[in-house]
């Protein structure tokens, strides 16, 4: 059990939040106990606005997990697809012994299930509104958290909602970041070399996120590392008040006081963490070579194995499709009527090929030239072609599906279909797989 120690001081207390893990609950009757003869599903343990955490029993080595099941309807209805097949794509790419880890997604017609690793201990969170840590267990935990945050870093994630509400425990009291609902990745980044989405927890959130001119993203995490360690150290936030505005200057000015407690050496690095200047502000190296972090560390290596027990598609063309990548493209759960607005694509179109993504992306470039056309975008089985001064914009994206089968996915504007049919769809419809109803029906 973590060391706590009860002492306040007279500060201010946390934002209050209800452990996740904890209740006492049985699943409700319209989720069944046993899915798909794989996992029995137990006590339920949070409730949220798109669906429910349960304890989970995998029935092949009697595993514990935690499952979210998740309504499709309910996600298509808020619109929040193109969200949620964001936060797999980014989970997926994760593997970390201080990230909770996804370990597959199973579906019905109506729901969709997450089997994520079980943190026993449950949230940080929960330990953290006993009293502050000790300075030494303020520093364990801190260690951990920027092994994780440092190791998404290199793989192009950005968190974005740090804060212990979002950090477990696992069995062995060790932390676990959790929840990359509002998380970035490289590909968001504008031309400007930032991002731009206001987001974050208010009392988390970095001053230039405020200042609404664009944010590295990884100095933003950085800055709720900061918030974070705070917290840990003194039991309450550093910066606080019941005004929200009144907060956000604060937050602007960099205006914070470390309790009495706080030795020297902390004391600077939490200068440095809560530097209101994004460019001076430390960063996740200097962080790792600062003498109060370094007492004790020992760097962590991210898991060797692949995003998935299934093969995935997070390298286009390279892989497999996983579970939910296969459910997506079927009518229960096709999010094509989402796309308007997103990006300037509002019409999608996808068939199966027998030919190998290489060749369906060299005809599509191919096509291109003959046109005039510029590619302005090729990663893998990825191509973006622009032409007509701007006017045309197609994306092409290839998966495969087995051995011998791939998806192709086009997007495009509505109002340049027959460009696509006339020109680009010709060239390749000899590559269309026509078994294409036994493939879905396998």
């Amino acid at each position: 059990m973590p060391e706590i120690l009860d002492d306040h001081q007279g500060s201010q207390s946390l934002l209050s939040t209800a452990a996740i893990y904890g209740g006492e609950l049985t699943p409700a009757d319209d989720v069944k106990t046993n899915l798909f003869d794989k996992y029995e599903l137990g006590k339920l343990l949070g409730c949220g606005s798109f669906g429910k955490v349960y304890h989970a029993r995998d029935l092949r080595t009697g595993q514990s997990v935690a499952i979210k099941v998740v309504s499709k309807q309910k996600i298509l209805k808020v619109g929040l697809s193109t969200h949620v097949k964001r936060e797999i794509c980014i989970m997926r790419r994760l593997r970390h012994p201080n990230i909770v880890r996804l370990h597959e997604i199973l579906a019905t017609k109506k729901k969709i299930y997450f089997v994520l690793e079980f943190a026993k201990g449950g949230e940080l969170f929960a330990k953290l509104a006993k009293g502050r840590f000790s300075e030494d267990l303020s520093r364990r935990y801190f260690q951990q958290l920027i092994s994780a945050v440092g190791y998404c870093h290199t793989r192009g994630v950005y968190h974005r909602d740090l804060k212990p509400e979002n950090l477990l425990l696992d069995e062995n009291w060790d932390l676990k970041v959790t929840d990359f609902g509002l998380s970035a990745v490289t590909d968001q980044i504008r031309p400007d070399g930032l991002l731009h989405t206001l987001c974050g927890t208010p009392a988390y959130v970095a001053p230039e996120i405020l200042a609404k001119k664009g944010y590295d993203g990884a100095k933003v995490d950085i800055w709720s590392c900061g918030i974070i360690l705070f917290v840990f150290n003194a039991g309450y936030l550093p910066f606080n008040d019941t005004n929200l505005m009144t907060m956000y200057r604060k937050i602007y000015k960099g205006e914070f006081r470390c309790p009495k407690w706080t030795s020297p050496e902390l004391k600077m690095l939490l200068t440095r963490l809560l530097d209101t200047n994004p460019v001076t502000r430390i960063t996740i190296e200097e962080i790792k070579n600062d003498p109060w972090f370094q007492k004790g560390y020992q760097d962590v290596k991210p898991d060797p194995g692949h995003e998935f027990e299934f093969k995935s598609g997070s390298v286009p063309g390279s892989h497999y499709l996983n579970a939910f990548d296969i459910i997506s493209y079927s009518s229960a759960f096709n999010f094509s009527s989402l796309l308007k607005g997103n990006g300037g694509f509002i019409d999608k179109e996808r068939f199966v090929s027998v030919e190998s993504p290489e060749k369906i992306i060299r005809k599509i470039e191919e096509v291109a030239e003959e046109e005039g056309m510029t590619v302005v975008q090729r990663s893998g089985a990825t191509v973006k072609v622009e032409g007509q001064n701007g006017n045309f914009v197609l994306m092409v994206v290839v998966n495969r599906l087995t051995e011998k089968l791939v998806i192709v996915e086009i997007e495009k504007r509505e109002n340049e279909g027959e460009i696509w049919k006339k020109k680009f769809k010709p060239q390749i419809s000899g590559f269309v797989y026509q078994g294409e109803r036994n493939v879905s029906g396998s």
